[in-house]
């Protein structure tokens, strides 16, 4: 019997994982560039890239040979030591973010836990109380802090919920401002809401965010992680408006596939940290750096962020001349997109599945598609036309 068989692994899987989700029928077993196959040899093309975490496309040659080199001369140190990787690292994203200090993490969700820790110990300093502002549609991870800043469904059944986070309505500039008080400690916000929808914050907005902050001494986090690294053609998303927050957090691309995430701080937010305020084990080990200076430089290369932007554009132009009635809606930025349909779009995200293109259903009817920001034409292309054949095949069938 051939147990390398896709059906074979997913017994497995179904046997010894916590059954948390939901996973298409499917075994990977290797992966180059936009191509990933599965155990059975079948190829598929990526244009969700691990949920914009293989900005690069998979297994990037100076990331693998970044990890390589790495591991063969120092894995792993306590943080109680200091790796050359890590200090290299550090002075690195500070120069392309223009912040101040940096926190190495493991995660998206553990570089928010960090953020607010950092905006509530900086508010205990101000005589200001703990709360922090979220907006409708946010989502900022899976820990208890960070549910409490998402959809009541992924709270439910984990009660008590930690308080002090309030909801705003995304984009209203009028709710935002009735809502700062001295209870409040920060607000957080994505520049481009992901599991959202693709929404975009309104520059206006975002300017009101920072007025309202600098007024009020409160912090203004934006969580970049699944919009920076160049997914929407700017190394962040902030950098198309100009406006800076006082706290910053990434992860996902950071790594260029491996787990490495960061909270970066203006020196406002920093000043009230002293040793012993927070910690982590393996965060910004030196493997996990390695990989990340490989991936930073990659995506410095002169003109990389202007090919993501016209990729980008020359997608949404492609799906606009369909002149498609179900689409009612393309946002986005650079790769980083969401066609918005005018009915249910997990049957649509299954279907281009059965037909080789791998793409996520997001927000209950908005396909979303994260391709790596290193994809051919000729695979956009592809992606295009996989997409526009499903859109049939499901008319056809309603």
């Amino acid at each position: 019997m051939n147990l390398l068989t896709n059906e074979a692994f997913h017994q497995k899987d179904k046997n010894n994982y916590l059954p948390t989700f939901i996973r298409f029928p499917i075994t990977f077993q290797r992966a180059e560039g936009s191509r990933i196959w599965d155990v059975e040899g079948n190829e598929y093309l990526d244009a969700l890239s691990g949920i914009s975490v293989n900005n690069l496309g998979h297994c990037h040659p100076a990331v693998v040979e970044a990890i390589q080199k790495q591991a063969s001369q120092l894995i792993h140190i306590s943080n109680f030591y200091l790796s050359v990787p890590q200090a290299e690292l550090s002075e690195k994203l500070l120069k392309i973010t223009g912040m101040d200090r940096v926190f190495l993490t493991n995660s998206g969700a553990e570089s928010v836990e960090g953020a607010i820790k950092i905006a509530r110990k900086y508010a205990s300093t101000k005589n200001r109380g703990s709360d922090i502002l979220f907006f409708d549609g946010s989502f900022h991870g899976r820990t208890m802090a960070t549910i409490a800043m998402g959809k009541q469904s992924m709270q439910q059944g984990f009660e008590p919920i930690p308080t002090g986070f309030r909801e705003l309505p995304f984009n209203d500039i009028k709710a935002l401002q009735a809502a700062i008080n001295r209870q409040v400690s920060s607000i957080i916000i994505e520049p481009i809401q992901g599991e959202g929808g693709i929404r975009l914050a309104d520059e206006k907005f975002l300017k009101a965010l920072r007025t309202l902050c600098d007024e009020h001494d409160i912090l203004l986090i934006f969580d970049e992680i699944q919009t920076g690294m160049g997914r929407t053609g700017e190394m962040f998303a902030h950098q198309h408006t100009g406006i800076k927050p006082d706290v910053m957090t990434l992860a996902k691309a950071l790594g260029g596939g491996v787990p490495v995430g960061a909270v970066l701080t203006n020196e406002k937010a920093a000043s009230t940290i002293k040793p012993g305020d927070h910690g982590t084990t393996f965060g910004g080990n030196p493997l996990v750096c390695a990989a990340a200076l490989a991936t930073i430089k990659v995506l410095q290369d002169k003109g990389f962020m202007d090919e993501v932007a016209e990729k980008g554009n020359w997608f949404k132009n492609k799906i606009k001349s369909w002149h498609e009635q179900t689409i009612t809606e393309i946002r986005g930025k650079g790769l980083m997109l969401g066609i918005e349909f005018s009915f249910e779009t997990k049957p649509l995200a299954q279907k281009m599945f059965d037909k080789g293109v791998l793409a996520n259903a997001t927000a209950g009817n908005v396909l979303r598609l994260l391709p790596p920001l290193n994809i051919s034409y000729k695979d956009l292309e592809q992606i295009a036309d996989v997409m526009k054949e499903s859109v049939r095949d499901i008319k056809q069938h309603a």
